[in-house]
């Protein structure tokens, strides 16, 4: 989907480019912390925190691994050695 018309989208880009780099670090670190929350809050209240932990790497990661890498990262979130400190 693409509705924004090129005009608005050059005003917002300068916007955005004249942050500084900081800034908008800060605010890609703030929209992906909100991105886990909510896929956290998703997660049925039922769901073990070590199966949350594991799902959560899945949708947010599960396409840039190979199976094998996959295998191996949930492994260690299931021993608790790498998790998203969510409990």
């Amino acid at each position: 989907m693409h509705d924004t018309s090129p005009e608005i989208e050059k005003i917002y880009r300068e916007m955005l480019m004249n942050r500084s780099g900081e800034e908008r670090m800060k605010m890609g670190m703030s929209m992906f912390t909100t991105a886990v929350r909510v896929i956290w809050s998703s997660l049925p209240e039922s769901m073990s925190v070590i199966d949350k932990r594991k799902k959560l790497f899945l949708i947010l990661y599960g396409d840039d691994f190979s199976k094998e890498q996959k295998a191996k990262i949930l492994t260690l979130i299931e021993k608790g050695e790498i998790g998203y400190g969510y409990k």
